[in-house]
């Protein structure tokens, strides 16, 4: 769940989305033949998505809505705290997010995170890319 604080429409209001995540990777193949195995893409990047921001609220830090302490008060009591961001929870600043986090994730793996696209729906996305010098 999430708002946009200032938004003009309808997601000014706490709302939900699907959210699905779709990463690129570079790397050079190993003796495989592959980049990395998606196994371990998804036990990480997924694993952190599972433990971050699955069935919680992901909300700006300084969203001035009154009801943000009670929600953030009442899912920690059921074990699933508030994720905090500095900027909106917008699509956009999300995938931005996401991609900063599996760059810490994947770096282990000798794997680089070339782009990252956040589903928010099946027809809208957001896409973040490695900046190129």
């Amino acid at each position: 769940m999430h708002r946009i604080p200032r938004h003009e429409s309808k997601c000014a209001a706490f709302h939900g989305h699907r959210y699905a995540a779709e990463l690129t990777c570079e790397a050079p193949l190993d003796d495989r033949g592959r980049v990395i195995d998606f196994g371990v893409v998804k036990a990480l990047v997924g694993g952190w998505i599972d433990e971050h921001w699955d069935h919680t609220a992901i909300l700006q830090r300084d969203d001035p809505e009154p009801a943000i302490r009670a929600l953030a008060e009442a899912n920690a009591r059921f074990g699933r705290p508030v994720y905090w961001m500095d900027l909106p929870p917008t699509a956009e600043c999300m995938a931005a997010e996401l991609a900063r986090v599996a760059q810490e994730l994947l770096a282990p793996t000798g794997v680089r995170l070339v782009s990252l696209r956040l589903w928010e729906t099946p027809n809208g996305s957001a896409e973040w890319r490695l900046a190129t010098r």
